[in-house]
């Protein structure tokens, strides 16, 4: 049933919220160039499976995708459609039977999609073939829940929420699927890769040996904004405090009780502390990955070692986008 126009595109209703989950979210790339602002980025904590499961429907990597975290979300499908599940195992199941992963399948009006739990990562994406209308902010269909913009009224999702789709008929990928070794693996303890800076001066030479030799646990308390870090006291040379400066997506800061602070798509735009070190961009995904009680080591980098890693992430990606899967 059509249901209504965005853009001068009919879009029709694809999935009734019946439970919401944990935490769900529309998510695209991000809101770009307005942190100096004071807006969070935002988008999707996994941009590797949110551009995965946006290339096996045949949309654009930048098409929104539903994010959703660890348990619980249920939905109705209200239209035929082509989806992709991309992400952490969290168990989808369609009619109480397992749903395919990293692949893209039909799915039929009258169908439940839900998410049992997680059997390893945190947070998975579905992709809709045509994308999802959601509201658009400064370019961007990204929910920021502290701003209250993009998604469904700037906010999680809730019981009875209609989403929406753009349709489409024809090219679309019924079958794609992703080959077994570009699918990422999600264990309960890995090993990030940082540059160190920009205030790695401000720590001492005991204090940076510990932070890069010792195992950090994800804290309870972690969330889209930041990962929070409990293990062994990093140093500081003259305390904690810094001049006030933008915040970018996996800046390690060192607070004044010296346990670090992981920052993700949904942190502020600012922050006083300082910042032993940076993770690589192509280990932003792993980041995301991580669940309250998984353990992590770092791992240091040179600055073009990191580019190098990044640009081979880049041409799987331009493969991926030429149809080599």
């Amino acid at each position: 049933m059509i249901n209504s126009f965005a853009n001068n595109k009919v879009v029709v209703p694809i999935f009734e919220v019946l439970k919401p989950g944990l935490l769900t979210t529309i998510q695209d790339l991000g809101r770009k160039g307005y942190q100096k602002y004071g807006l969070a980025v935002s988008g999707a904590a996994d941009s590797y499976a949110h551009r995965i499961a946006n290339l096996l429907v045949g949309n654009r990597e930048q098409e929104a995708t539903i994010e959703t975290t660890l348990v619980g979300l249920q939905l109705k499908v209200l239209n035929n459609m082509v989806i992709a599940i991309t992400g952490g195992n969290l168990q989808p199941e369609v009619n109480n039977q397992p749903a395919p992963m990293w692949t893209s399948f039909p799915i039929q009006a009258g169908d439940i999609l839900k998410f049992n739990g997680s059997l390893s990562g945190c947070r998975a994406y579905i992709a809709v073939a045509g994308g999802i209308n959601a509201e658009m902010v400064m370019g961007s269909r990204a929910t920021d829940i502290i701003g209250g913009i993009g998604g469904i009224e700037g906010r999680a999702l809730r019981k009875g929420d209609i989403i929406e789709t753009y349709p489409r008929i024809s090219n679309c990928p019924f079958r794609r699927r992703l080959l077994p070794s570009l699918i990422p693996e999600y264990p309960n303890h890995i090993k990030i890769r940082v540059v160190l800076g920009p205030q790695d001066d401000a720590f001492t030479m005991r204090g940076i040996n510990t932070f890069l030799s010792s195992e950090y646990t994800v804290s309870i308390a972690s969330d889209r904004m930041a990962c929070r870090l409990e293990g062994p006291a990093i140093e500081h040379r003259n305390g904690a405090d810094i001049v006030s400066e933008g915040l970018f997506q996996g800046a390690i800061q060192v607070p004044q009780n010296r346990q670090p602070i992981l920052f993700q798509v949904g942190r502020q735009s600012v922050g006083g502390y300082t910042k032993i070190a940076g993770v690589i961009k192509a280990d932003f995904p792993k980041v995301a990955q991580l669940r309250p009680k998984d353990s992590i080591t770092f791992e240091c980098v040179t600055l073009t070692e990191a580019h190098a890693i990044l640009r081979e992430q880049e041409k799987l990606f331009q493969q991926l986008n030429a149809g080599q899967y």
